[in-house]
């Protein structure tokens, strides 16, 4: 398997997940804006939607949308642990939290990447993405370590990625101890840690 990403940005759970599996894979960076991958092939070609992340298969396919390949990830290495079984109450459970995560979380940091966005356009993101970590921290107000079922699975390893944006968009965590809590806990992960050092984040 092959993973498209750009450091830092949503793929990184992807990332994260596979690191988890233990399973062999290999890595491309994307420059999604040239559309241009690290070996300098056309991006478009391996995915028409232009943006990361992208699972290039063993069989030759390539899966698209970040919560799809996380599932695919989690179903592919069951003995791995990253997801309920299929049928349960924790399963939806888990897709519940990353259909969140990626329809209202990760798009309101959408404007605070965005060259274009205004200051106040970004004082109005900052406000939005404020609103949605109200939700997370009182999900965790009863003490769980992780979001689903009480272990590790791909919705911690996404709601990681998108919540540490917060670091570079101008938002202090602290204002939000057990979602800060739950950021630090998921990066002193073996497999966090080797998926950021991996794509340059960290030394």
């Amino acid at each position: 398997m092959k993973l498209y990403y750009k450091p830092g940005a949503c793929p990184l759970a992807s990332h994260i997940a596979l690191q988890e599996t233990g399973r062999p894979f290999e890595i491309e960076a994307v420059d999604t804006a040239a559309g241009r991958t690290e070996s300098g092939a056309d991006y478009c070609a391996i995915n028409p939607k232009g943006y990361v992340p992208a699972l290039h298969l063993d069989d030759g396919s390539v899966l698209t949308e970040g919560a799809a390949v996380l599932q695919y990830i989690a179903d592919s290495s069951p003995e791995a642990g990253l997801a309920p079984a299929a049928g349960t109450m924790d399963r939806a459970r888990m897709q519940e939290q990353l259909n969140w995560i990626g329809t209202e979380l990760h798009k309101a940091f959408g404007p605070l990447f965005r060259e274009d966005t205004s200051e106040a356009g970004k004082d109005a993101a900052r406000t939005a993405v404020a609103g949605k970590f109200d939700i997370i921290e009182a999900q965790l107000e009863d003490g769980r370590a992780w979001l689903v079922a009480d272990r590790f699975s791909v919705a911690d390893a996404y709601l990681f990625v998108v919540s540490n944006w917060a670091n570079f968009t101008g938002i202090d965590l602290t204002r939000w101890p057990r979602l800060a809590a739950f950021v630090s806990r998921c990066a002193a992960r073996p497999s966090a840690q080797a998926a950021m050092r991996a794509e340059g984040l960290i030394q």
